[in-house]
This record gives C-alpha cells, sequence and structure tokens, in this order.
C-alpha cells in the first residue's frame, strides 16, 4: 500500500498525533463499525481499554478526550478546536456518550475506559474496544493500533483511514503508480532514470490519486495551516494546559524581535531567533490541543514549518519562495517522509523521539536543500545528515504532557535541519553513510532502545524533573 505526501501532512489537532489523532480515529471507526454491523441501537454500553505507552501517557496526551470525541462521532480534521472542552464536559456530566451523535449509552470512564500497563502484539500504542448488548453478552470487539504520524492499523495489519477523507492517498492503494520506490536508493534512481527532481517525481505520484490541480490546492492549504499555528501560536498567551504550569513564550518572543528590527543589522544569527519562534509557536498551540499539521507526526509538527517559514522569509535572490518553491518544499519532504514510513517508524513510542523531530529534522533538510537548488544526491545528503545527528534521541515527556522537551525540542530540530542543507550543499552529494543506511541505523538503535524511554515517561527527563 502506497503513501501520500497527504498522508504525511494532515490537518489535524493537538497534542499527539499517535495519542490523540490516531485514537479518535480508531474510536470513530469502532463506532461505525458498529453502525454497519450489529447496527447502533443493539448497544447497550462500550468499554475500552488503552494499551502501552496509550495507558502510560495517554492522560497527558488527550488520549482519553480523544476516545470519547471519535466515539462520539468527531473527526481530527474537522473538529473545532474550540468545541473540544464543551463537548468533552457534556460526555462527563451526563456520564453517556451519543454513538456517531445518534444513539446514546452509558459511558462512565472508571468503568468504561481501562488503562492497561502491557503491550499488545503489534504495537506500543494499542486498543480494544468492546460493544455489549443489554443482556450483558459481547457482541463486538476490535482491536487497533495507533503506529505514529496519524497512521491507524488494524489487527490484521490493514490501515484504517479517517472515514472524513474517501480520496486519501492509498485509494487504490498504489498500484500503477508512475514512479515507486521505497528507498532511498530507489528514489535516486528513478529521479536519474527520468531527468526528473524529487518534487516533480512526486506530483507525478500524486496525480495516481487527483489531479495536478488538486495536489497543489491541498499542498498550499497544508502551507496555509503551518502558517495560521505559527500566527495563533505567536498571538497566544498564557500557560500551556496541565499540571506543568508552562508558560506560553512565542508571544512575548514575537514581540521582542518584532520591536527591535535593528538588531538584527548587528546579529547575523538573529534569524535563527526566528527560526525557533516558528517551531515554538506552532509547538506550543499543539501542546493546547490546537489546531496543526502532523508533519509527520503533532510532537514534531513545528520542524517543518519553521523551516518552511525561513525559506520564505529569509532566502532572497534566485533561492526566494514562491508558490512553485512551497509546492517543491512539501513534495520533498514528502519523498523523504515516505521513506521512512516504509522503512522505519514514525512513532515515539516505538523507536524514540528520533522517529519524530528525527524524521521531521531529515524531511525539512532534504527540502530545504531542494529549495535551494540542490540535486537528488545534495538533497539525500541533506536529510541524511538531518537523521544522522538524531540517532538515538529518546521519547522522554515530562509528566506524559507534549511540553517538555517537546517546544524547545522542535526549534533544535528545525535549527539542525538548515545546517544539515547548508552542509550537504557545500558538497557534490558524495558521501560514506547513504539516507538508507542511516534508516537501517535508526530503526536498530530503536530497538535496542529500553522501553523506558519510548513515550512512557518512566525514563530521562520524564523522571528527573520534580513536577510542581
Amino acid at each position: 500500500m502506497s503513501v501520500s505526501v497527504f498522508d504525511l501532512f494532515k490537518i489535524g489537532i493537538g497534542p499527539s498525533s499517535s495519542h490523540t489523532v490516531g485514537p479518535m480515529i480508531a474510536a470513530r471507526q469502532f463506532a461505525c463499525h458498529l453502525q454497519t454491523t450489529v447496527g447502533l441501537a443493539a448497544v447497550h454500553h462500550v468499554t475500552v481499554e488503552l494499551y502501552g505507552s496509550l495507558c502510560a501517557t495517554g492522560v497527558g496526551h488527550g488520549t482519553d478526550k480523544a476516545v470519547l470525541l471519535g466515539l462520539a462521532g468527531h473527526e481530527p480534521d474537522r473538529i473545532d478546536p474550540e468545541q473540544i472542552a464543551p463537548t468533552i464536559a457534556q460526555i462527563r456530566n451526563s456520564q453517556t456518550v451519543a454513538l456517531l451523535g445518534e444513539h446514546t449509552v452509558p459511558f462512565i470512564e472508571k468503568d468504561h475506559l481501562l488503562f492497561r500497563r502491557k503491550s499488545l502484539p503489534l504495537h506500543p500504542n494499542g486498543m480494544c474496544f468492546h460493544a455489549w448488548d443489554a443482556q450483558g453478552s459481547e457482541i463486538a470487539t476490535r482491536a487497533y493500533y495507533s503506529v505514529g504520524g496519524g497512521f491507524v492499523i488494524d489487527s490484521e495489519g490493514q490501515r484504517v483511514l479517517n472515514a472524513a477523507a474517501p480520496d486519501a492517498g492509498d485509494t487504490g492503494h498504489g498500484q500503477g503508480l508512475p514512479h515507486p520506490f521505497r528507498t532511498g536508493a530507489e528514489l535516486l534512481a528513478q529521479c536519474r532514470a527520468t531527468g526528473l527532481t524529487m518534487a516533480q517525481l512526486m506530483a507525478a505520484n500524486e496525480q495516481h490519486w487527483r489531479s495536478g490541480a488538486e495536489v497543489r490546492r491541498q499542498l498550499m492549504a497544508i502551507w496555509r495551516a503551518m502558517a495560521s499555528a505559527v500566527q495563533r501560536g505567536c498571538a497566544s498567551t498564557g500557560q500551556l494546559p496541565g499540571p506543568l504550569h508552562v508558560r506560553r513564550r512565542a508571544a512575548e518572543l514575537h514581540k521582542n524581535l518584532s520591536s527591535h528590527p535593528e538588531a538584527a543589522l548587528r546579529d547575523p544569527l538573529a534569524m535563527l531567533d526566528w527560526v525557533n519562534l516558528y517551531a515554538m509557536a506552532v509547538n506550543e498551540e499543539n501542546a493546547a490541543g490546537g489546531r496543526v499539521v502532523t508533519a509527520p507526526t503533532n510532537g514534531a509538527a513545528g520542524v517543518i514549518p519553521a523551516v518552511l517559514h525561513y525559506y520564505v522569509n529569509f532566502l532572497q535572490g534566485a533561492n526566494a519562495a514562491n508558490e512553485d518553491g512551497i509546492t517543491t518544499f512539501l513534495l520533498t519532504a514528502g519523498a523523504i517522509g515516505i521513506i521512512y514510513k516504509e522503512n522505519a517508524s514514525l512513532s515515539g513510542a516505538e523507536v524514540g523521539c528520533q522517529g519524530e523531530v528525527g524524521v521531521a529534522c531529515s524531511m525539512a533538510a532534504g527540502a530545504l536543500a531542494a529549495v535551494m537548488g540542490g540535486t537528488p544526491e545534495q538533497i539525500e545528503n541533506a536529510a541524511e545528515i538531518g537523521m544522522e545527528h538524531n540517532l538515538g534521541m529518546t521519547c522522554d515527556p515530562v509528566g506524559g504532557l507534549v511540553q517538555i522537551p517537546c517546544i524547545e525540542r522542535n526549534a533544535m530540530g528545525a535549527i539542525k535541519a538548515i545546517n544539515a542543507a547548508r552542509m550537504a550543499l557545500r558538497g557534490d552529494g558524495q558521501h560514506v553513510v547513504s539516507l538508507d543506511k542511516v534508516i537501517k541505523t535508526m530503526v536498530q538503535t530503536g530497538a535496542d532502545m529500553k522501553v523506558k524511554y519510548k513515550e512512557t515517561s518512566r525514563g530521562g527527563l520524564a523522571v528527573n524533573v520534580v513536577e510542581c
């Protein structure tokens, strides 16, 4: 089954693609399954079991709320973030949930939403849904896995699509793509054989599912959503949700940078402050449960927008940004992301944060190299550098919240991506460690990593920072 750029870049809500977006899709899918099999009227109540990492950090990541919203029929790309809190309050106050908004059943969280510390066989982010009739007999059960980046599979390993997106990227299972590839080597071979850039090759593949005009329209919609997340993050003040009482810093930083433009004339590195701002603004918005673009995950949602803003706002001359450049950036990033999705993981619960911020850094580095005029070999080198220097990065969110170290980690990932692109463009594309080799190393490193460092909040900063 092939992966589309629009599978990697999805508009949704925070704070987590694997712990919020995925479980919401799974819960809604189960309710739809009930509707088409036993019928909603036959259901007396449902129970949900959250396993592994969803148990360990699910509450901090909003998994409990996502399940309630999904059962009620809401979808991550369509729900108004402003309506989440009152909807959850209504469900909890009434201790009922209306399945797909149509059939009301009891839902008492302490009885019907259960946390299981062990993991299910296929992935650390497992969940089981059960439906019961009035006589107490189980009439339906389904297991789902949220495998990172908002991707959900069932117990057979088959992809579960968001019902709101019938034109999702794997419509038709990707058979007949004009330029198929799974590895970096295959991608480079396709570029050499056809004379196409990575972005042109990706655009041709995307037209297997939708017209060229529609591809461009949706890519620009992704860019506008990213820009909106930056703008909202720069305008929002106060504290982020949760017991850490983390202060939102982006608005103050934006005000400071905007009010002292002359400082940039004296400091040649002032643009780094702006890149930091872009990334932090997005991830503060994500941590607050706002609307962001999964890129390729929510925990890493700030890296690619920050580097894309750097391209739009700071590059000049022959590399100055335009709409063609923005689509080239996103298509190239998508091509690199597909290789990670096909051969590794985008899940912090499976391979640590190297699978989230590390992958985003790699995607952004290659994309920036592309819009700066890099050859396919230089782009592949930039992507490799971006991951090589994130290998082994753990996922250790303090308090199970996507705040510390996640927000600053995105800023660091964006800066690394810019430097990786610049390093690669100073070379000729020839290098010892290929992208495929570094991805293989990433997978091996993730397998060797102790479970406590993989989105469980049982290791690293998560146990060495005292909550106040």
